[in-house]
This record gives structure tokens, C-alpha cells and sequence, in this order.
């Protein structure tokens, strides 16, 4: 791979362990890797010219459903709560099949690269009409993207008390016998690995706790990183306290859910015991603000979890509950709504752009992710600061409080995989087209 240089950027804040904030300065970029940072660096190879350019780590979204980007503002779902949004697209996403989970996934892959995202995680639970968690694997190489799927899993329908449809859930045999095929076949531990898989039954309502149990044995057989939804709202704590006798996070280390090979998402509803459970353990964070104002679940208490030690990363969510992609908008939002919930000095613009960046990075296990710093791959955005979201800003490193949502450039494993704000490992206009063709079908 060619040597890059980044050269001559205004601002390059590199999240690396003593926060440095470089100005004018250059950044050289060599076989996937950060090789050298400073000012005046010689150049040996392709420049890029970053004048007038604020250079960031690559965001790192933390909890996704790729798939939903074809179920965007469907009407019955515009002003649900949670569990009547999903009754109500469950049936839709029952149609679905391969094609629809390869497009739907560039579609969502591009949007988030956009927004400076270079490492994104899926949550996969749904296997319709042939559906395989490759597809979404294919679609993340030919777009460029470093990806941290989950084999999801719903095997409760509604005949046994669930929510799902009982034809959207598949016997847990099968799903463990899938879980060890997608590990095998497709998860690379390596430094500067593309992808890594991960194991996600969906949620304590839609899986039984044996399956919960075993799916915990599993990846730690494996090798692999654990993921679900928890404590997402006051529906969801009062069914694990009727169903289970007790909360959320006792219902995750009783079954082997906690430690640092695990992430949870939302985690709007935790209680302080809940917090110090996940902060002891090691227990990761998926949070997500504009999800959780479009459903009404409430503020997740992170700034609690962060004063506590617990790694907090951000997720966009499904399109379908967010209807955008946009990771450094989810930033944005999660500084606003700890501001709103504990005063306007409760998160720095610094400190929620950290969270995008390096905390998602940990919150994955990716230590070669989610800063800038010799010896780290190649993941990086270039953000614009000449134009008019950031006229008149005194601090243009204060990205989420004035500056642009879209990247100018961007890097990932250094390959230029966003241009002048254009994608160019796809033809994304017909990758749009086939995207918008399927959702009118699904709508007919």
C-alpha cells in the first residue's frame, strides 16, 4: 500500500493517552498504520493537503442494526414506544432476504463513513428467506469498512409469550450450530483485523436464559465478544423484574453477561449498583441518544458511568428507531443530553467526541483502533472546518458545537474511502437506487 501524507492540518486531536492537540501539523500513513506525526514532515509518497481541516480518529459505532436502513419513518412506527415499534415492523422484516441485508448494509456502511465512522458493529438477529450474517460481511469488504458483526438471535415467538413473530425465530440448536459456522468461517483476532464477529442473542425478551447461558460459554470458548440490548426502558425492567425476579444487570451476571468481553446497548435504565456491577467487571456500553429520544426511553445516566470507570461508547442504532447514521450527530447528542440531564458543564464537545472515537474503540477491544498514535491503523477523518457551520467558531476543534456533520476525507486501514465528501469504493447513486426499489416493494 502506498505511504500517504496528511499534511499541514489545522487541528489533529489524536485521542492518544495524553490527549495530545497538535496545530499544522502532518500525519504519514504506511501499510495500514500511523507511522509518523509531527510538523514539516518530508513527503514520500501521495499528500494529501489538510489545510483548513480539523483531522480526528475514525468514529467507532458500537451497536447497529444495518438492515433497518430499508424500514426508515414507516408510519406505524413513527410514534411508538419500543415494544409496539417492533410489533409493528416485525411482519416487514419478515419479507427480507439476502439482497435486502447486502444493500441495506452499504447503504448504512456509506452513511456512517460519511459522518467519519470507520469501524462500525452490527446486530444481526433476524435470518429470513435464506438471510445469512455474511451478507452483511460481504457488503462491509467491498465498501472498505472495518466491521464487528454479531450472529443475533430471537428463538421465543409469540406462541411462547414473546414478542416476535414465530416465524422470525429459529430453534436454538440451529443458532448455536450457526454461531460456531460464522466464528469460524469469519472472525480474525489479528492486529488491524477487518472483522471480527461477535455473539448477540437479542435481548432477555426474545431468548431464553438457557440460550443466553450457552451463547456465554460459547464465545468465551471461542474466543469472541458478547452483545445484547439491556435496560433499555421502563417496559424492559419491568419484565425482567416479572419474568426473572429481578433487575437487568443481576440477569446478566447470573448468566455470565459481565466482563470485559462484553458490551450491552442502551443501558438507559441502570441503577448505581448496576453502574458499580459493570464498572468492577470490565462490562461495556453501547449508548444511544437519538434511539433513545426516538422512543421515549429516557437519558442514560453516562456521566454516572463514566465517573464510575465504565467504558461508554456510542451506537447510532437501527435506522429504523434513529432514521439516520450519522456518528458524530449521535456525539453531538450525547453531549446535549448529559447537559440537559446534569448541567451544562457535565460533557465537554472533547469529551463526547473521546467517547465516539476511543471509547468505542474499547468498548469493541479494538487497542489499535480509535486514536492517533504511531504504531495504530490507519483509521481517520478529515473534517473541514472552512465552511459555514464553522464560521465564526474560536475553537475549531470544538467539532460537535460548531462545525461540519460530514467528512471531507476519510481513511480506513489507509485506504481513501471517502474523497471530497464522495464515497469511492462503491457506485453509492446505485446502490441508492436498488435501496429505494426494495423499500417500495416491502411497501406494496
Amino acid at each position: 500500500m502506498p505511504e500517504i501524507l496528511i499534511r499541514n492540518a489545522d487541528h489533529v486531536l489524536t485521542m492518544d493517552d495524553d490527549r495530545r492537540e497538535l496545530r499544522g501539523a502532518d500525519v504519514r500513513l504506511r501499510d495500514g498504520m500511523i507511522v509518523e506525526i509531527g510538523v514539516g514532515l518530508a513527503s514520500e509518497g501521495e499528500v494529501v493537503e489538510a489545510a483548513g481541516c480539523v483531522v480526528t480518529p475514525g468514529l467507532v459505532n458500537t451497536h447497529h442494526h444495518l438492515y433497518q436502513t430499508l424500514t426508515r419513518a414507516v408510519p406505524g412506527g413513527q410514534d411508538a414506544l419500543l415494544f409496539g415499534w417492533l410489533q409493528t415492523l416485525y411482519p416487514i422484516w419478515s419479507r427480507f432476504g439476502p439482497d435486502e441485508m447486502f444493500v441495506s448494509a452499504q447503504v448504512g456502511m456509506a452513511e456512517l463513513m460519511l459522518s467519519g465512522c470507520t469501524l462500525t458493529s452490527d446486530h444481526l438477529y433476524l435470518y429470513p428467506n435464506g438471510a445469512r450474517l455474511e451478507d452483511t460481511i460481504h457488503a462491509a469488504r467491498e465498501i472498505g469498512m472495518r466491521f464487528h458483526p454479531t450472529r443475533g438471535a430471537m428463538s421465543i415467538g409469540e406462541s411462547d409469550g414473546g414478542l416476535p413473530p414465530d416465524s422470525l425465530v429459529e430453534r436454538e440448536e440451529d443458532i448455536l450450530n450457526d454461531m460456531v459456522r460464522v466464528v469460524d468461517g469469519f472472525h480474525d483476532a489479528s492486529e488491524g483485523s477487518m472483522c471480527r464477529v461477535g455473539l448477540a442473542p437479542c435481548s432477555p425478551f426474545s431468548v431464553s436464559r438457557g440460550l443466553m447461558r450457552d451463547a456465554a460459554i460459547l464465545a468465551r470458548d471461542k474466543g469472541v465478544m458478547l452483545h445484547t440490548h439491556l435496560a433499555e426502558n421502563d417496559e424492559d425492567i419491568a419484565y425482567s423484574l416479572e419474568k426473572f425476579g429481578c433487575r437487568p444487570g443481576q440477569y446478566a451476571e447470573d448468566l455470565g453477561w459481565t466482563g470485559d468481553d462484553v458490551w450491552h446497548a442502551h443501558c438507559v435504565k441502570l441503577d448505581m449498583q448496576e453502574i458499580d456491577l459493570f464498572a468492577r467487571s470490565g462490562t461495556g456500553v453501547a449508548h444511544c441518544p437519538c434511539s433513545n429520544c426516538r422512543l421515549g426511553s429516557g437519558i442514560a445516566p453516562v456521566r454516572q458511568m463514566r465517573d464510575a470507570g465504565v467504558t461508554v461508547g456510542l451506537g447510532v442504532d437501527g435506522s429504523a428507531s434513529n432514521d439516520t447514521s450519522n456518528m458524530v450527530l449521535e456525539a453531538r447528542q450525547a453531549m446535549l443530553l448529559q447537559r440537559v440531564s446534569q448541567g451544562a458543564d457535565a460533557m465537554s464537545a472533547r469529551e463526547a467526541l473521546e467517547i465516539a472515537t476511543r471509547g468505542g474503540a474499547e468498548v469493541l477491544g479494538r487497542d489499535d483502533c480509535g486514536q492517533l498514535a504511531v504504531g495504530k491503523r490507519a483509521d481517520l477523518a478529515l473534517w473541514d472546518v472552512t465552511g459555514i457551520e464553522s464560521a465564526g467558531s474560536w475553537d475549531s476543534a470544538a467539532l460537535l458545537l460548531a462545525g461540519p456533520s460530514r467528512v471531507r476525507d476519510l481513511f480506513i486501514e489507509g485506504r481513501q474511502v471517502v474523497r471530497d465528501g464522495h464515497v469511492t469504493t462503491v457506485d453509492l447513486p446505485r446502490v441508492i437506487e436498488r435501496q429505494n426499489a426494495l423499500a417500495r416493494q416491502l411497501a406494496q
